[in-house]
């Protein structure tokens, strides 16, 4: 069984509200991360991703629960990659400058010559040449301001790294670029990664695993495959379902019904499941009790009564 590099356990975030009850931002996520592997978290806007970005990076600290690296408290071995480059790059700096600000803050190198040399290392990481070490956050493109910023990221020399939606804010020609660097540098640096998006195939392209999020909570994680290829959710069923595939007709298909009832994804509070106000097999245990993410099959889990059932009845009558 693969080594857990970080987990997040039981990790609960509250902003307090001068208007009304606390926001509850996350409610209780719980993730695992393999070494050298990529867990995908995916979910519509809102559902908590980023807040948990910046919760398993130290960038916000857990109302209640831990994050936990290798067994201990996080710290530097996580680096998180922002989804706008140009907000995290100071635009006064240029990309050498920045790049040495963070070898000198954490001393990573012990003077100017080693700084300015393992900075150029960094670029060549990243496939950039030695010149964009002159250039100012202005002066490159979105791709290229992307990989400054996963070089920054990996100058602390980090084990894992966090990406949230790294390439939303880019041109659909650059994301593959972008994503293939991803790859290398996983496979060289033998790094794991928490993936964030919103794009399913995004995700499926890089991931080991994912963890489907809804209002703050993870209701279903496993592999891929088995997640969005078999959901046990419902919520996970509208989210596959609401994947574009390239045939005109059973798009058409599915608009009208036939391949599945259309569920809303936006969210709202609930008592109980909080997905229930919205579920087509909600029932009186639902609207009652909010559901425990439970294994259902190996490495598949799930927070869903209806599922835990019919899964349990499968498992004791295997003809059904």
């Amino acid at each position: 069984m693969a080594e857990i590099v970080l987990k997040a356990i039981d990790v609960v975030k509250e902003y307090p509200s001068p208007h009304g009850p606390a926001v509850l931002a996350v409610r209780g996520g719980t993730i695992e991360l393999a070494a050298a592997s990529t867990l995908g978290i995916v979910g519509e806007s809102g559902c908590g991703k980023s807040t948990l970005a910046r919760l398993l990076v130290g960038l916000e600290q857990p109302t209640s629960g831990r994050v936990e690296l290798m067994g201990e408290v996080a710290a530097g071995k996580v680096q998180l990659v922002f989804q706008d480059p140009f907000s995290s790059l100071n635009p006064r700096l240029t990309v050498l400058a920045a790049l040495n600000e963070v070898l000198s803050v954490h001393k990573v190198a012990p003077n100017r010559g080693k700084r300015r040399a393992r900075a150029e290392e960094l670029l060549a990481m990243v496939a950039l040449a030695p010149r964009f070490g002159e250039r100012y956050p202005h002066e490159l493109s979105g791709g290229q301001a992307q990989r400054v910023a996963i070089a920054r990221a990996l100058a602390v020399g980090p084990e894992v790294l966090v990406l949230d939606e790294p390439t939303s804010a880019l041109d659909v020609s650059v994301r593959a670029e972008v994503m293939n660097l991803l790859t290398r540098l996983q496979d060289e640096l033998a790094l794991s990664y928490v993936f964030i998006s919103h794009d399913l195939a995004m995700v499926r392209h890089i991931s080991d695993v994912i963890a489907v999020m809804y209002l703050g909570k993870v209701v279903e994680s496993g592999p891929y495959e088995a997640v969005l290829g078999s959901p046990f959710h419902p919520y996970t069923r509208a989210l596959a379902e609401a994947v574009p595939v390239p045939d005109p007709e059973l798009e058409a298909s599915r608009r009208r019904g036939a391949v599945g009832e259309a569920i809303s994804l936006s969210a709202e509070p609930a008592s109980g499941c909080p997905y229930h106000p919205r579920c087509p097999l909600a029932e009186d245990l639902c609207r009652a009790q909010a559901p425990a993410l439970l294994e259902l099959r190996p490495g598949h889990a799930a927070a869903c009564h209806v599922a835990a059932r019919a899964e349990a009845r499968l498992v004791s009558d295997p003809c059904l």
